[in-house]
């Protein structure tokens, strides 16, 4: 577990054997089976969460349906908006498969600022990273049709689509499982 988020650090900065000790130190890392709720709405929290294999789903209840809102996947981090606002969650987040994750909470992030500032450095990176990612994805949403979206979807991140069940992915695109049956159905025909 530890050497894959080690691999992807290294990507941005590189880490010294005492860096890599202490990182294993917090007792960070989770082995979660699908279906587990990481976060509820109303619960409160302070824990961030980084995928290091698997996929963990972020959603709203709205008059009882499930409103999926995104995916997180291999190599992402989720911190929720209750963590920041200390206010209680709007929305659950839940493993959409068997993950292994990282748990982090802002007091361990200090502590590990404190004693090696580059990792604040590549915190920073990666936030700006999440923010680009999220808006982009809020522009794409507000402004490209269904189809768009999951044409996108296909070309962006392929192998989701294979990941979720449909009336997961149907709901993170906006619309009825029905309805996203009869767009790949229309899309088929048009290649074939």
């Amino acid at each position: 577990m530890e050497n894959i988020l080690f691999d992807f650090i290294s990507k941005y900065i590189s880490l010294t054997a005492e860096e890599k000790n202490t990182i294993l130190s917090l007792d960070i890392f989770r082995t979660i089976k699908k279906g587990t709720v990481l976060l509820k709405e109303g619960q409160y929290s302070l824990n961030g969460y980084f995928v290091l294999k698997g996929c963990i789903r972020a959603y709203y209840m709205i008059d009882g349906e499930e409103k999926t809102t995104d995916f997180y996947t291999e190599m992402e981090g989720v911190t929720p908006n209750c963590v920041v606002s200390k206010q209680a969650s709007e929305y659950y987040i839940s493993c959409a498969e068997d993950s292994i994750i990282t748990v982090s909470t802002p007091d361990m992030e200090v502590e590990v600022f404190k004693k090696f500032p580059k990792f604040e450095s590549l915190c920073r990176i990666l936030s700006e990273q999440l923010i680009s990612k999220n808006q982009s994805s809020f522009d794409e949403f507000k402004t490209s049709s269904p189809e768009q979206r999951y044409l996108s979807l296909l070309e962006s991140r392929p192998a989701l689509v294979q990941r979720v069940p449909q009336h997961q992915l149907a709901s993170y695109l906006g619309i009825t499982p029905q309805s996203l049956s009869r767009m790949r159905t229309r899309l088929l025909e048009k290649k074939g």
